[in-house]
């Protein structure tokens, strides 16, 4: 059975495009939080090879420094003709500066270089591992996934990372064109279109309650 979340918890990130995003999700059900950054927490290797497990090593380390139950997420754009990545070094290709306009840059290269240029040579999915553990061990874990293209140019300044260069199936916008209700908005208001917003609503129907 699953186990509730009903006080404070420490969001493992250091992201504070991710931390904004994972406080909204956080927000309806009134759940006090810090984050792994403002407690000066250090940032554990992700060592894993999947999305599930670094979000794993995030919250486990978190939970276990903190003494506090901890919420980490691992996410990142996964692109078809590149044999799936950047993926689960989604935030490596930025490099230590966080240059995602580099990164993008880097995509669109490789996808030139193999011939990528129609919107179906161009598929990608963005995915998000959820993790939630307990100091003595207990783990809950899901994960969202949303499918589209990656476009060129990035398009629009909201959002983080890779978002400007990623339109969602459906919409002719890309996730930089969105704003915070469009993108990640729970229902009833929002659609829940994230990948972490989509992995979210699974975390929250197993382990919150609204406030």
């Amino acid at each position: 059975m699953s186990r509730r979340l009903t006080s404070l918890v420490v969001i493992a990130t250091h992201n504070p495009g991710k931390l904004k995003e994972m406080r909204e999700l956080l927000a309806p059900y009134g759940i006090a939080n810090q984050s792994a950054g403002e407690l000066g927490l250090p940032e554990p290797e992700e060592t894993g090879k999947t999305f599930a497990t670094n979000a794993r090593i995030k919250a486990v380390a978190t939970a276990s420094a903190s003494g506090t139950p901890a919420f980490a997420d691992d996410s990142g754009l996964v692109v078809d003709a590149l044999d799936g990545e950047p993926g689960i070094h989604s935030a490596r290709w930025a490099g230590p500066d966080k240059d995602f306009r580099a990164a993008m840059n880097r995509i669109q290269t490789l996808l030139i270089e193999r011939g990528a240029k129609t919107p179906e040579q161009r598929r990608a999915h963005f995915v998000a591992a959820l993790c939630l553990a307990w100091p003595d061990g207990h783990i809950e874990e899901f994960e969202g996934r949303v499918d589209g293209v990656a476009v060129w140019p990035p398009r629009g300044d909201k959002g983080f990372g890779y978002d400007p260069l990623f339109r969602p199936d459906g919409f002719d916008r890309t996730f930089g064109e969105m704003n915070a209700l469009e993108k990640h908005g729970l229902p009833p208001q929002g659609q829940g279109l994230s990948h972490r917003a989509r992995a979210f609503i699974k975390l929250a129907e197993a382990c919150l309650t609204r406030a």
